[in-house]
C-alpha cells in the first residue's frame, strides 16, 4: 500500500498540515473582510509562525504542506482550461497573449544578472509575472534546483508578484479608460498583465461586464501556458544540471494537462469547472502558508532592493508588449 494511504503518514503531517489550514483560513477571511489579497495575507502570517516550519511537530506537515498540496492545487487549475478558449477569443488576441509571455520570460532571464540574481530566479519572477502570479510561481519553483536560497526566492517571488498584481489592479483600468480602449480591448489588456485571477477579475468587472468576461478568458489562456512553460523549463535544465536530470514533465503537470483535456472533450458542467476552481485556491493558499512558515524574515531580506526591481521591469515589459499588440490589432 502506497505510504500516502496509510495512517502513520497523516498522524505524522496532521499538526502541520492543521497548522497550514488555520493560516489559509485566517488569509480568507482577511481577504474577505478587509480587501487585502488572500495569497498575501497567507504568506505574511505563515512567515509570522516561521517557528512552525522549521522544528517540532508540525516541520513535516508543513513541508508536505509546501510541495504535495501545492501540486494538487496546480493539477485542479485544468479544469478550467478548455482548447475551446482559444478559439473564443481569436487568433490575433491569442498571438498576443503567448508572444507577450514568451518575450517577458526571456527577457527576465536575460536580464537577472544585471539586478544582480541568478538566471533561476530571473525565470522564476519573470514565469510568475507572465502566466499567473503566486500560482505560477510555485510551480516554476518545484521544478527549479533545490538550494539553500529556494525557498526565500519562492517567497520573495509570491511577494513581489502579488503587491505588484494589487497595485495593477488598481491602475491598469484607468490606463486603459485614459488611452481609449472600448471594453474588449481593455478586458485584453486587463487579463494580457495583470499577474493573479482574482485580481484580473476585480480589474475587468469594475470596467463592465464584457471587459470582465474577456479578461477572466484572456487570463485562463495564460494559465494555460503554464504546462507548456514548465515542459521547456525542464528540457533546458535536464541539459544543464550537474546532478540528477529532473523528471521531462513532472506528474502535477501531467495531471493538469489530464484534466484539460478532459474538460475539452466532455464539455464539463459549469458548477464541476467553478468547484474545482475553489478547490484549486484553497489548495494554493495552504501552499502558499505552508511556504511562508518555512521562510525567516531574516532571509527574505537578503533577497534586496534590486530583486524587487526586476520585478517591477518585468512588470513594465509585460504591460509594454501587451499595449504595443494591441494598437498593432485594433
Amino acid at each position: 500500500m502506497p505510504a500516502i494511504l496509510t495512517l502513520p503518514f497523516w498522524t505524522a503531517r496532521g499538526p502541520g498540515l492543521a497548522m497550514a489550514a488555520c493560516v489559509a483560513v485566517t488569509a480568507q477571511f482577511l481577504s474577505e473582510h478587509y480587501g487585502a489579497p488572500a495569497m498575501l495575507m497567507a504568506i505574511l502570517l505563515g512567515i509570522a509562525l516561521s517557528f512552525a516550519g522549521e522544528e517540532g511537530r508540525t516541520a513535516e506537515g508543513v513541508a508536505f504542506a509546501a510541495r504535495g498540496v501545492l501540486r494538487l492545487g496546480v493539477a485542479l487549475l485544468g479544469l478550467r482550461i478548455s482548447a475551446g478558449m482559444f478559439a473564443d477569443l481569436g487568433p490575433g488576441p491569442v498571438v498576443l497573449v503567448l508572444a507577450a509571455v514568451a518575450l517577458t520570460i526571456g527577457a527576465g532571464v536575460l536580464a537577472a544578472h544585471r539586478f544582480g540574481t541568478t538566471r533561476h530566479f530571473g525565470f522564476l519572477t519573470a514565469g510568475a509575472v507572465a502566466i499567473c502570479g503566486a500560482s505560477a510561481a510555485m510551480a516554476l519553483a518545484a521544478l527549479l534546483p533545490k538550494g539553500p536560497r529556494a525557498e526565500r526566492d519562492l517567497v520573495f517571488a509570491v511577494v513581489g508578484v502579488t503587491v505588484l498584481s494589487t497595485v495593477a489592479m488598481i491602475l491598469y483600468p484607468m490606463l486603459a479608460a485614459a488611452l481609449g480602449l472600448d471594453q474588449r480591448w481593455t478586458g485584453v489588456f486587463l487579463g494580457a498583465t495583470i499577474h493573479d485571477v482574482a485580481q484580473v477579475v476585480g480589474a475587468g468587472f469594475s470596467v463592465g461586464q464584457d471587459a470582465g468576461e474577456t479578461a477572466t478568458l484572456v487570463k485562463l489562456i495564460r494559465v494555460a501556458l503554464l504546462a507548456p512553460v514548465v515542459l521547456l523549463a525542464a528540457l533546458v535544465l535536464r541539459r544543464t544540471a550537474a546532478g540528477p536530470r529532473p523528471p521531462l514533465l513532472p506528474g502535477f503537470v501531467i495531471a493538469f494537462l489530464a484534466l484539460a483535456a478532459l474538460n475539452s472533450a466532455l464539455a464539463l458542467p459549469v458548477w464541476l469547472t467553478d468547484a474545482a476552481g475553489t478547490a484549486a485556491r484553497a489548495a494554493l493558499l495552504v501552499a502558499v502558508a505552508a511556504v511562508g512558515m518555512k521562510t525567516s524574515v531574516a532571509r527574505l531580506i537578503e533577497v534586496g532592493g534590486a530583486a524587487m526591481a526586476l520585478m517591477v521591469a518585468e512588470t513594465a515589459i509585460l504591460a509594454c508588449l501587451v499595449l504595443g499588440g494591441i494598437a498593432l490589432l485594433a
